[in-house]
């Protein structure tokens, strides 16, 4: 069983960050995580998304805005949880993953503009994927990846509409929608 995951985004920018945010959250998704917190400008575009993503292929994955980040990362905390920044000026992630606490639910914190340096001091764990800039959904899925024990099996997408099937030469998709309705 994985730990409960949630992937907090900060500073969306709706013009500029929509197609980056979007990428974090099926990135959030696919690997494992419950629960997306968008952060910064309002962007239901963006939670529209991820919802119908969800709805199509299936899992346990619900998304929000957030309007206050410091204070739901402060309750977050206050609840039992640790909270873990991606940052490129943490430590390594290799390093940091094995001391994570198993037990408890985590909120991963992927920055946009202006990461409020309070995050530093109340993160439980800095974590860098890195120490170059490079995209924040890389840094989100190999930690994911490392920290949920490699990528999601089919049993956490239950539900789904729409299930595809690996192929090696084509595009294989199983619509479970035309076998409810053929019945």
């Amino acid at each position: 069983m994985h730990p409960e995951a949630t992937v907090v985004r900060l500073g969306h920018r709706q013009q500029r960050d929509k197609r980056i945010t979007s990428h974090l959250g099926l990135t959030a998704r696919a690997l494992g995580a419950q629960h997306f917190v968008l952060c910064g400008d309002e962007d239901q575009n963006v939670l529209d998304t991820l919802g119908d993503v969800t709805e199509n292929f299936g899992g346990n994955f619900n998304s929000e805005h957030q309007p206050k980040p410091m204070k739901w990362l402060k309750r977050f905390a206050k609840d039992g949880g640790q909270i873990i920044h991606l940052t490129m000026y943490g430590e390594p992630y290799d390093v940091v993953v094995p001391e994570i606490p198993r037990d408890s639910p985590i909120a991963i914190v992927v920055g946009g503009a202006k990461v409020p340096s309070e995050i530093y001091k109340i993160a439980n764990f800095n974590v860098a994927v890195g120490h170059q800039p490079h995209s924040e959904v890389a840094a989100l899925a190999l930690f994911m990846a490392e920290y949920m024990g490699g990528v999601a099996g089919s049993e956490h997408f239950s539900g789904a509409k729409l299930e595809i099937k690996p192929h090696p030469s084509g595009k294989v998709v199983i619509d479970h929608t035309e076998d409810s309705d053929s019945s």
